[in-house]
């Protein structure tokens, strides 16, 4: 038997959250074992990893944008809307729905051009450290707002009824 459309979606949606949220206990765990090795060895030992700072630098990118990704998923995200609590009710689905198409805007024009960054940082052949290419450190860029941007259009589309 095959699956419906909607079985087959609400899979992909099911693993996609769960590779995200991996992403972001592997990266948040591996950040603290790193950081606190690399306390230990500067205050015991008086030495340290020369690639462990940047690399944690990235990492912070990287769990941001994984999590603004999953705070958008839930809609927990930072929602900065003084307007809508004085509305009435009717008006306050309107206004919601211009401000979600505006951050959807927003979001994939920042995904546009964090894509071409990333593609002239590829060119350029830069290197961040230990011989890491710049590009694979953005790419969270490109694919985070990418992904928040889809994410707030197909909330526009299937958004339930009722007030928001």
């Amino acid at each position: 038997m095959s699956e419906t459309p909607s079985r087959v979606l609400q899979r992909l949606r099911t693993w996609a959250q769960q590779l995200e949220d991996g992403l972001l206990v592997l990266l948040l765990t591996g950040m603290i074992v790193l950081a606190g090795t690399q306390i230990l060895l500067r205050n015991a030992w008086g030495t340290g990893l020369t690639w462990s700072d940047p690399l944690l630098r990235v990492g912070v990118l990287w769990i941001a944008l994984l999590g603004a990704m999953a705070a958008t998923r839930t809609a927990h995200h930072i929602r900065i809307d003084v307007l809508s609590r004085f509305l009435p009710p009717k008006i306050t689905r309107y206004n919601r729905l211009v401000t979600d198409l505006f951050t959807a805007i927003v979001c994939l024009l920042v995904a546009w051009h964090a894509g071409r960054f990333v593609h002239d940082e590829y060119l350029d052949g830069s290197l961040l450290f230990a011989a890491v290419p710049a590009w694979a450190c953005e790419l969270i860029l490109p694919i985070g707002f990418g992904v928040m941007g889809l994410r707030y259009l197909l909330g526009l589309l299937v958004r339930p009824e009722g007030p928001p």
